[in-house]
């Protein structure tokens, strides 16, 4: 499926395994921003590096990654979304899992055409809600979030001990 971001058409293909570098190669901007007391740069990113392998190496039920991609095969951005049970009402949720640009493509409207795309695929897959975790320091994706019809749902409140 091909999204748009400006005068720019990109392609959203299902992740191979040639990939895997490339999306690992991103984790580091998953913790470009203040991160919450306690939390510890290198735990979040190998946390991260962590799940993400799992999903590139085992084909997860419900675990769907995809690779944004010029028209000349340069790689923008990935995403990954997952399948879920809303824990109130049962009923199939898709999560947004990661969601992350390669820096070049920063404020070009990538981040809202993927997130378009998810909410494509939310519908496609018959989902009730759209989801995405975000840390609070995270102020810029927060903004696009807010913009875009997210809403605060549960807070998750962490006291370090």
């Amino acid at each position: 499926m091909h999204i748009q971001t400006g005068d720019t058409e990109l392609l959203m293909r299902a992740a191979e395994p040639g990939d895997d570098d490339f999306i690992l190669g991103l984790v580091p901007r998953f913790v470009d921003f203040d991160l919450p007391k306690g939390r510890k740069r290198v735990e979040v990113t190998e946390g991260i590096r962590r799940d993400l392998r799992k999903h590139l190496d085992d084909d997860m039920p419900g675990s769907f990654l995809y690779v944004a991609e010029t028209d000349d095969g340069k790689r923008a951005g990935f995403l990954h979304l997952q399948i879920v049970s809303d824990f109130f009402s049962g009923r199939s949720n898709c999560h947004i899992s990661d969601l992350v640009l390669t820096r070049d493509w920063d404020g070009r409207g990538l981040g809202r055409a993927m997130l378009d795309f998810a909410e494509r695929f939310a519908r496609e897959h018959g989902c009730e809600r759209l989801t995405l975790s975000v840390f609070p320091g995270n102020e810029r994706a927060r903004k696009l979030y807010a913009d875009v019809g997210f809403e605060t749902d549960i807070l998750k409140l962490a006291k370090p001990l």
